[in-house]
């Protein structure tokens, strides 16, 4: 990966551990991101554990579609969503359309979400997690040929917009921990 610079001029060539540095710091937000993912399958024992991986990974993946979308790209986000569905037995396809759409809704707002505050940003988060749980739910539905009840989906978009901000305080404080790559 070449590095581009703001000045022309000729510059010596990036050493291992320069390449590696910026590697980890593109590689950070999905890394993260699957992480936490892999964290809500491990046996902590809690009750209802595995119903929070849906509402964590759109969580993260708006937050760092906002706050660094170059390094949360839609191939990243379309291996977060397969591992999404293999993680949480639905079917293929189901949560990778589901995280690309908020994914592209997160960068066209980007500009406008970044001026403001974190309430205006988690306002904008919940009606997005209420479409992602309507769109999963009616995917489920339609492929499965099952009806479930739309309480499930209901559920979901609330968890998902409530689990926002306890995910927003850590990952700014990590967004703020490790500069960007393209910063250095």
């Amino acid at each position: 990966m070449a590095l581009r610079h703001r000045n022309p001029g000729i510059r010596p060539r990036q050493t291992l551990g320069g390449r590696l540095d910026h590697a980890a710091r593109v590689g950070f937000p999905a890394t993260c991101t699957i992480l936490l993912m892999l964290a809500t399958q491990a046996p902590f024992g809690i009750a209802g554990q595995a119903i929070m991986l849906p509402a964590i990974t759109l969580a993260c993946v708006w937050f760092w579609s906002l706050f660094r979308p170059a390094s949360m790209p839609p191939a990243a986000v379309f291996g977060i969503g397969v591992l999404l569905d293999l993680l949480g037995y639905m079917p293929l396809g189901v949560s990778v359309l589901v995280l690309l759409v908020a994914h592209g809704i997160a960068r066209r707002w980007r500009r406008f979400l970044g001026q403001q505050g974190f309430a205006m940003t988690w306002l904008a988060f919940a009606p997005v997690a209420a479409g992602a749980a309507l769109v999963a739910w009616a995917l489920v539905v339609a492929l499965t040929l099952r009806f479930m009840p739309p309480g499930v989906a209901i559920f979901q978009a609330v968890l998902t917009a409530a689990f926002y901000p306890v995910l927003a305080i850590p990952l700014a404080w990590a967004h703020r921990a490790v500069p960007e790559a393209e910063a250095i």
